[in-house]
This record gives C-alpha cells, structure tokens and sequence, in this order.
C-alpha cells in the first residue's frame, strides 16, 4: 500500500471526527487499490477531503451529515478560483460516490451542486523550428550537455510526461529494439517507438556521460544529476528554461510540457492517427487527445491569416 493514503499527523489532529478519518482513510484505500491513482492525486484528495472535515467539526458536522447547502458554504468561504473549485468538488464528488456504494440509501450532497465551467485552455505548443533550436542548445563537449541533449530528444521523441521522463530506468529502454517501455498514469506501461535520433543521442549520454556522472555506482535511473542521482522535475523544468531563454524563446511560452505538447501537435499537423496518438500519449480516453486538434486547427488558422492573399 501506498503511504501517501496513510493519514499524516495534522497540526491538531482533534479537528477532524475519528469516524470522518476512518472514512478518509478508507476511502483512499479503496480508490487507490481499484484505479492504481497517482500518489499526487491521492494526496490532493486526503488534503481537500481533511479540510472539508476540519471546517464541518468546528460547526458541529462530519462528512457523512454534510448537506449540499453546507458544502457550497465550504465552496463559498475558500478560494475562489474556478480550477480550485473543480478540483475540491471533483474529490467531494468521488468521495461520496464511495459512501454510496456502501450505503445505498444515502443522499449525495454533492449531486445537485453545479459544476464550475472551466474555461478552455489549448496546450502551448512550440513551431517546429523553435523544437529545433531548442533540441540544438546543448553543448554536446560537456558532460552535461550531452544529458541535456538525450533528455530533450527523447521527451520531444516520444511525447513523455515530464514525471515519466525523469523517473525512467535504465532497464526502460531497449536501444536494439529502438522501443521504450514507460510507466505512466496509475501504473500503467506502454511501449513507445525511440526515433534514431534521439537513440543516437541517448548511445552518446550512455557511452560518456552517465558513466561520469555515477562516478562508478550503478544507480537504477536512466538519467542522473550531478550527485549521480536521479533528476527531479524541477531540474528538469529549470534546464528547460534556460535553453529556452538561450535561444530566444520566450520563458511565458515555456512549461515542463511542452515538448509533449509539441510532440503530439506535431504529429497530428504531418497526418497522424488520433487514435494511434492517444496511444503513445497513454491518454486513457480519446476526448483528451482530442484537444490538440484544436491545437492543430488554431495553427492552421494562423498560418493562413499571415500568408493567403485573402486572409
């Protein structure tokens, strides 16, 4: 089991009702053993669902004698932002969805409460040529370089999350076979074809590099700081910056994703399959890979309003 659904200590545990804890508890049990969820997500419900509890006891109430008139209230009293609302109400929404399947007789609080409208944001993707000057910014004489170099391809190669790329083990890849075996959302593995150029790359990062870098240990993680351990997202985050600034990118266009972005926004502008596509993604449902068409078609749009004589 997981520890992130073991309950931590709060400042003053007396807050939250020990049944609502017990219901907590179970119930992050029970979502994370049924759906494999990401320890991330389980900690976002833990900590939303315990705040909910600890605001209810100083009235008087628990999570399991919650009206709907007392969780918007709840809405109401913390912040307002439409995606801080949507996530409180998505995890209200799971929990007591658990509490029904238990009891059938008990009334959802959560069901007549209207969904925030999320107002669509479409993924920042780069051109192509700013992917280019972006993957040629590394020093390929430095040790570093060469890392940077491996990293940036492979994630631009195979559209990789951010957290997948940096948590990737040697074991993962088979350069013979040119395929990467990654571990995405909620555990689950998918076989990802390695371009040659990114495998050329990594062949490099392999044979000079990383030796350097793990100063004679054998370390699990594909690729590794200074100190030879694994990388962090952050690491990661703030090398991309930087190359983007290098460059001439602007750091308001740069996110953690973004080669992710580009990587599928660009398959789909030279004919991809969505379905295919949602596959290398590891997109669970196809309405999520849906959403770079969009991307695709704005691309589209601002290419002829610049260059056709009518436009």
């Amino acid at each position: 089991m997981v520890s992130i659904v073991r309950m931590k200590k709060e400042e003053n545990p007396a807050s939250i009702a020990e049944a609502d804890r017990r219901s907590i508890a179970a119930f992050l049990e029970r979502v994370w053993s049924e759906d494999g969820l990401a320890e991330r997500t389980l900690e976002a419900y833990r900590r939303d669902l315990e705040a909910l509890a600890k605001w209810l006891a100083v009235r008087g109430r628990d999570l399991h004698s919650a009206t709907r008139e007392e969780i918007s209230a709840y809405h109401g009293a913390r912040s307002a932002a439409v995606r801080s609302i949507a996530r409180r109400q998505s995890a209200f929404r799971r929990y007591y969805a658990f509490v029904v399947r238990d009891e059938p007789d008990f009334v959802d609080p959560t069901l007549l409460i209207e969904r925030p409208k999320m107002p669509r944001s479409l993924p920042k993707a780069l051109a192509e040529r700013e992917i280019e000057g972006l993957l040629l910014a590394p020093d390929l004489g430095t040790t570093l370089g060469l890392r940077d170099r491996a990293m940036l391809e492979l994630m631009y190669a195979c559209g990789l999350r951010v957290s997948e790329l940096v948590e990737l083990p040697l074991a993962a890849l088979n350069i013979r076979q040119g395929v990467l075996r990654v571990t995405g959302k909620g555990g689950k593995d998918r076989l990802v074809p390695v371009g040659e150029v990114a495998l050329e790359r990594i062949g490099a990062y392999l044979a000079v590099a990383r030796p350097a870098l793990a100063k004679g240990r054998q370390p699990a993680a594909l690729f590794l700081s200074q100190r030879g351990e694994g990388m962090s997202r952050q690491m990661f985050w703030l090398l991309v910056k930087r190359y983007a600034l290098q460059v001439g990118i602007h750091s308001k266009r740069i996110s953690p994703h973004v080669l992710r972005h580009s990587f599928a926004t660009h398959l789909l502008n030279h004919g991809a399959d969505l379905r295919a596509l949602q596959m290398l993604l590891g997109h669970s449902s196809l309405s999520t890979t849906q959403i770079y068409t969009l991307v695709a078609k704005e691309g589209l749009k601002r290419l002829h309003a610049q260059h056709h004589p009518r436009g």
